[in-house]
């Protein structure tokens, strides 16, 4: 399972910034995968591991803004055309070590 984080955070104002970037960071901490600037995503083993992570982006989001979480199978995931530019070279080790599981 993948979990994919979509947001739109105000950055007009010094604390927006602060918060924006203090979510950011939280997420590359949480493990996520930055695929494009305001998109992030991360490999689950279940559906408790899930839960858990919606859990923890609840509790990192700022008071302003859209942040939105999505849910996906890794068949749906590996289904993703890239239409311009490349995979993040993580993404690809996030998906041989499924492989091992």
């Amino acid at each position: 399972m993948w979990v994919i984080v979509f947001f739109d955070l105000p950055v007009t104002q010094k604390p927006q910034r602060t918060a924006a970037t203090r979510f950011r960071n939280d997420l590359l901490n949480d493990g996520y995968l930055m695929l494009q600037f305001s998109v992030y995503a991360r490999m689950c083993r279940a559906q408790e591991a899930v839960d858990k992570h919606i859990r923890r982006i609840q509790g990192m989001c700022p008071k302003e803004g859209s942040i939105r979480a999505l849910q996906v199978t890794d068949k749906q995931y590996a289904r993703m055309k890239i239409l311009l530019g490349n995979r993040v070279p993580e993404e690809s080790l996030n998906g041989q070590q499924l492989l091992f599981f």
